[in-house]
C-alpha cells in the first residue's frame, strides 16, 4: 500500500466520551504525530465516525487528487482531514464480536489501494486487531495497579512538565513527585518516565 506509517487504537468504551488511545505504530515504543493527532480531543468527530461504521475512511489535502481506485472509493467514504497535516491518509475500523473495537489507520503521500487491496488489507487489520486484543488482555493481568497520584503524574509529564513542575502543580516535593513518576515506571515495566508515558497512553490511562 506503500504507506510512510501506520497507528493502530482502541475506542472507549460505549458511554464514556468517544476517544481513541494508541496501542501500537510505526514510532514504537515513542508516540507517533499519525496516533497522537488521531486520539487528540479535537478528534472526537473521526473517533465518532469510527465507532458507527466498519467502512473504510479516507482523507487527503486539499487540492490533492483521490488515491484510491475508483473502484475502491465505492467502497470507502471520504472525510475531512482528521489530522490536520499535508499527508493522506486512510482509517480501517475494526472489532470483536462483543468485545472491543479501534481502528487500523495508515498515512502517507503514495498510498495507492484499489478494491481488491482494500478488501485484503481491511481483513488483515480485523486479524491483526484480535491478536493485538489478546495480547493486551494477557499484559492488563500483569501490570501492577496504578494509583490515581502516580497517573496524575504521568498525564503532567506527557504535557510537558518537568518534576519541578509537576511537584508545583501538585503541592507536592519534588522528591515525592520523582517517585511517583519511579513508581509507574515500575508498575507500567517501562524502561524510563518518557516510556511510561507512551504505555500509558496506549493502554488508555491517560489521554
Amino acid at each position: 500500500m506503500n504507506a510512510d506509517s501506520f497507528s493502530l487504537q482502541f475506542l472507549s468504551p460505549q458511554g464514556e466520551s468517544r476517544r481513541l488511545a494508541p496501542v501500537f505504530d510505526s514510532d514504537f515504543p515513542g508516540v507517533s504525530f499519525l496516533s497522537k493527532a488521531l486520539s487528540a480531543r479535537e478528534a472526537g468527530t473521526f473517533a465518532r465516525q469510527i465507532a458507527q461504521s466498519t467502512v473504510p475512511l479516507w482523507w487527503r489535502p486539499a487540492g490533492a487528487p483521490p488515491f484510491p481506485s475508483a473502484g475502491a472509493r465505492c467502497w470507502a467514504d471520504e472525510i475531512e482531514n482528521p489530522t490536520g497535516s499535508d499527508t493522506c491518509g486512510i482509517a480501517f475500523p475494526v472489532s470483536l464480536e462483543h468485545g472491543r473495537s479501534g481502528v487500523m489507520a495508515f498515512a502517507g503521500n503514495s498510498i495507492v489501494i484499489d478494491e481488491a487491496g482494500l478488501c485484503d488489507v481491511h481483513a488483515r487489520c480485523f486479524a491483526l486487531f484480535g491478536e493485538v486484543a489478546k495480547q493486551r488482555l494477557q499484559d492488563c493481568a500483569k501490570v501492577l495497579p496504578v494509583s490515581k497520584r502516580e497517573i496524575e503524574c504521568l498525564r503532567l509529564t506527557a504535557s510537558g512538565m518537568t518534576s519541578e513542575d509537576i511537584a508545583s502543580s501538585l503541592g507536592l516535593s519534588v522528591h515525592t513527585a520523582n517517585q511517583y513518576l519511579t513508581n509507574s515506571t515500575h508498575k507500567l515495566n517501562a524502561v524510563n518516565r518518557i516510556h511510561a508515558v507512551a504505555k500509558a497512553l496506549r493502554s488508555g490511562l491517560i489521554d
